[in-house]
């Protein structure tokens, strides 16, 4: 039996696979906010419970919003701020009495997606999501990479391509720095945009449902985005020349992407031929935690 943590900003998910990767328990529990001691212990808990209901015991993997430090193992770059600096691992292995696996959650995404997702059989896979932050995963070969510095995929926070081309100023990010692919294509940043040009705070979903109403504001926004994210993945193409993108988080739902996006992207990639399919993910808000479990396939 496999177990998979995503330990989110917000919730905890856990889910028990059996070998073959068919789903035998799911459970979710809030985060504690700000709370590192107590968030050990609610992922302590939800674990030692799922295993006494199913009356076995299982290989444990992690996918959190950061990574671990190449440096001494403590976590690093995560927007949950309360893991910044903690020794994640060690703790959950003294408190759990096993090994565990731990990765970032972009990385998660990116292999259950090439294991048993829409990525299913190809070699090379860039996982994005697209949400409230903008994250990337690669599997090589059903392998999540991470790189030596922990950061492989880490493309969100580079700067969006060709910003002379923008009509506005690039916006700052949490990092510290200016004008982040995340900056521009989160959530948050098609919303920011949006604003700024039709003068109305609105959802994202609220976008996509008026732009396919007609709604011309709306489409501009949206043809805004496309083309931002077009330069930024025919960026990644070049660098990584993957076999297949699979986008994930709420901004996936976007329908539109999977045609206009490729349609625009051979502007900013070197090549008189391309080949990489750009598919919406096959498991939904469950790929992460289904990557975490499956974690434990790698060898």
């Amino acid at each position: 039996m496999r177990i998979g943590i995503d330990l989110g900003g917000t919730k905890i998910e856990l889910v028990a696979l059996d070998e073959s990767g068919v789903l035998r328990l799911r459970r979710r529990r809030p985060t504690p906010q700000g709370d590192y001691e107590a968030t050990v212990k609610a992922v302590e808990e939800l674990i030692g419970a799922a295993e006494r209901e199913l009356g076995q015991r299982g290989s444990v993997g992690i996918g959190i919003p950061g990574a671990e430090s190449a440096v001494d193992g403590r976590i690093k770059n995560a927007n949950s701020t309360c893991l910044i600096g903690k020794p994640l691992r060690h703790d959950l292995e003294e408190r759990l009495q096993r090994q565990i696996r731990l990765a970032n959650d972009a990385n998660c995404f990116a292999l259950s997606e090439a294991i048993d997702g829409a990525g299913c059989g190809a070699e090379v896979v860039f996982g994005v999501i697209l949400g409230t932050g903008v994250g990337g995963g690669i599997v090589v070969a059903q392998r999540a990479l991470t790189g030596t510095n922990r950061i492989a995929g880490e493309w969100g926070h580079n700067p969006l391509p060709s910003l002379d081309e923008e009509d506005e100023a690039p916006p700052p990010c949490y990092c510290g720095r200016v004008g982040c692919v995340e900056t521009w294509l989160s959530g948050p940043g098609l919303c920011r945009d949006h604003q700024r040009h039709g003068g109305e705070s609105i959802t994202a979903e609220e976008i996509a449902t008026r732009a396919a109403a007609g709604d011309s504001v709306c489409e501009a926004t949206l043809r805004r985005y496309e083309r931002r994210l077009a330069k930024a993945l025919g960026q990644v193409v070049n660098i990584l020349d993957p076999d297949v993108i699979v986008l994930g988080g709420g901004l996936s739902n976007i329908e539109r992407l999977y045609v206009a996006v490729p349609g625009l992207w051979s502007a900013a990639i070197f090549s008189d031929r391309i080949s990489t399919r750009l598919l919406r993910n096959m498991h939904g808000d469950s790929s992460g935690v289904r990557g975490a479990a499956w974690l434990w396939s790698e060898q």
